[in-house]
């Protein structure tokens, strides 16, 4: 198997770049990785790779997956990536096209990225409205029973997916949350297939959302983008016409990754 054209052989990866490159890997592939893997990937003895991810497991960079062999990003790792996209310059330019949205829809619009446990809010643009649902930057928010959430789960393998939906109980956050790991596997094949996701009070009673993905140049969900809005004020259906707006916005905030 070729080596994509960032890695190298032993002999040119400094030992003080090694580790770098090795998360870099890890962040690349999107998935978690076995340690055979990584030996492949960049042509270091079996015994350094083994160090290599203990050492980055131990400092919190990276953490076991579910089956317990292969290894994933962990919390530090996480926040580097959101610290990163958090800078300034980045967060300035997501901001000017989160408002924009926000002012076309008249409702609050969120930017969420996903966490080990739930989505992690990355930015928000408030609706200007005087009722509106607080979800501050940096909330973390369920899986099963968000629009954002959802979004996530559907861009992950069946074999993951069935692991993650099954190692806990899916809590049932208010009447409308579906508890039924069959059910929910059912429904993230609808969203995978149409390309967003809904939450119909399933998170918060009264309130309503509507998500899209934001893909990177490979087509991996990186974050998603989402409205939400009060019954009060509109129907689920009637946000489904924001569609168009959200799509057009995600395209414009995968251009400045």
């Amino acid at each position: 198997m070729a080596k994509d054209a960032s890695h190298k052989s032993e002999g040119q990866i400094p030992t003080n770049l090694r580790l770098l490159v090795l998360l870099e890997e890890v962040a690349r592939r999107g998935v978690a990785v076995k340690p055979a893997e990584m030996i492949e990937a960049m042509g270091l003895p079996k015994p350094t790779v083994h160090r290599l991810m203990q050492t980055a497991e131990a400092e919190g960079f990276l953490q076991r997956d579910l089956d317990g062999r292969a290894y994933g990003p962990g919390p530090r790792m996480r926040r580097l990536a959101l610290d990163t996209m958090s800078s300034e310059h980045l967060r300035t330019a997501r901001l000017t096209i989160l408002k924009s949205v926000a002012e076309e829809l008249g409702e609050t619009c969120n930017l969420a990225t996903p966490d080990r446990e739930g989505m992690i809010y990355l930015d928000r643009v408030e609706t200007k409205w005087p009722l509106r649902i607080q979800l501050p930057v940096g909330t973390q928010v369920p899986f099963h029973c968000t629009a954002s959430g959802k979004m996530y789960l559907s861009t992950l393998k069946r074999n993951t997916l069935e692991a993650v939906l099954r190692s806990r109980p899916l809590a049932a956050v208010t009447s409308k949350t579906c508890t039924d790991p069959d059910a929910l596997c059912s429904e993230l094949g609808d969203i995978a297939g149409r390309g967003y996701s809904t939450d119909d009070e399933e998170f918060i009673s009264g309130m309503v959302a509507v998500a899209v993905p934001v893909r990177d140049a490979r087509n991996r969900l990186m974050a998603t983008l989402s409205v939400h809005a009060p019954v009060q004020r509109r129907t689920l259906q009637e946000l489904l016409e924001a569609l168009p707006a959200l799509r057009k916005a995600a395209k414009e905030l995968a251009a400045l990754s």
